[in-house]
């Protein structure tokens, strides 16, 4: 039986001979304490292992042995550095014990071998890093292989793209079971973006450019300043100096959307802050986040999120 997101406090990290330290080490860094206060019970972080291992060029002595995933009410995998080597049969067997416990299990970039080898992943939609996402899928032929986003979530079941993708997901998980104010909070922390729109095809080639000359670099925070205005496409080409088709190009290559699809997206964070921090009526709230009507914002909200505003508050109210 799945377990309830006011479970999910243990969370174990699987330390085998052949991981990466990038994504082990994040998830350490993430999930080891609550920066805010706001989050009660915050998570209980155990790494379990056969013993001391090698994690990139650095040793590890773990918690506990990989036995204890089964305890575990979630069971994070990090990258694995060599997608060809033999996986673990011990670390195998616990992935799938802890499953079959009803654990949720997540993978982190090359993670997601690991949770497909154990048969966790067969008939969901998953991903990895975009350079070994063919190779999933190859191997793999029962798992849905989505090579174009930073993460998937299928309820018990998650998995992150390559490196930076895992941080998102990390914080996605964050966001689901303590709200965006948390999450928001340890993005801060961590110097990141709470929530990045679009897939991983957006940094196969060409990564987002890092200038303060970027055709979008002001634009957008101009739009997010003016959320409870009817903005247009043509509105933002306005103000972009660019005709409607240029700025569609520019957003697709810099956020891997489309100008009204990242609004959407915008304002439906701007609705989910409002109702957590606020006592704010779903009338205001539609109209601060540029939805105009409460049966607007509850149509979107319930589509994208997954339940109603009035649930989510409840759920998430700081």
């Amino acid at each position: 039986m799945a377990r309830t997101v006011s479970d999910m406090t243990t969370i174990a990290l699987a330390a085998t001979e052949g991981m990466l330290h990038f994504e082990l080490g994040m998830a350490c860094e993430v999930f080891v304490r609550d920066p805010t206060g706001l989050a009660d019970p915050w998570y209980d972080l155990v790494v379990c292992g056969p013993g001391p291992v090698g994690i990139g060029r650095f040793r590890m002595d773990p918690d506990d042995g990989l036995d204890r995933l089964v305890r575990a009410d979630t069971v994070i995998i990090p990258a694995v550095e060599d997608i060809d080597t033999e996986l673990p049969a011990e670390l195998i067997d616990a992935v799938r014990a802890a499953h079959a416990a009803g654990a949720r299990m997540v993978s982190l970039c090359t993670g997601a071998f690991v949770l497909a080898a154990a048969g966790v992943l067969d008939g969901l939609r998953a991903t990895t890093h975009w350079a070994h996402t063919e190779a999933l899928a190859a191997r793999y032929p029962r798992v849905r292989v989505d090579p174009d986003v930073l993460y998937v979530d299928n309820g018990n079941v998650l998995a992150s793209a390559g490196k930076a993708a895992a941080i998102d997901l990390c914080l996605h998980l964050i966001r689901r079971d303590h709200g965006s104010t948390v999450a928001n909070a340890v993005a801060r922390r961590l110097v990141v973006p709470p929530h990045r729109a679009g897939g991983q095809a957006q940094f196969v080639t060409t990564p987002v450019p890092a200038r303060d000359d970027h055709p979008l670099g002001n634009l957008l925070p101009w739009a997010m300043e003016r959320l409870d205005r009817p903005l247009t496409v043509e509105d933002l080409a306005r103000q972009a100096n660019m005709s409607s088709r240029n700025l569609a190009r520019h957003f697709r290559s810099a956020t891997g959307t489309t100008p009204l699809q990242w609004l959407s997206t915008q304002r439906i964070r701007r609705a989910q802050e409002l109702l957590e921090n606020t006592d704010k009526s779903i009338d205001l709230i539609a109209e601060a986040a540029g939805m105009g009507t409460a049966t607007t914002l509850r149509r979107q909200f319930n589509r994208t999120v997954g339940v109603p505003p009035d649930a989510y508050r409840r759920t998430f109210r700081s």
